[in-house]
């Protein structure tokens, strides 16, 4: 089974927004936005995802990847 990866690095250098700026806006820590940005969650909220697109003006989509498995 693939997985979906967050990309939200890449946004972040595409919007110029720092770590610290992008908690901030969102409402969520920089640690748990640090886990966020390099892939070590399972899971994320969907307010917290809509917040996070609010603030990079892009979509789900833009930040969200299904990479199949390699076999």
């Amino acid at each position: 089974m693939g997985k979906i990866v967050l990309r939200l690095d890449r946004m972040m250098v595409e919007r110029k927004i720092s770590l610290n700026e992008l908690s901030e806006r969102v409402g969520i820590s920089n640690v748990n936005m640090s886990k966020i940005k390099n892939n070590k969650v399972t899971a994320i909220r969907f307010s917290t995802l809509a917040a996070i697109c609010e603030v990079l003006q892009c979509k789900a989509g833009d930040i969200l990847e299904y990479q199949k498995d390699e076999e």
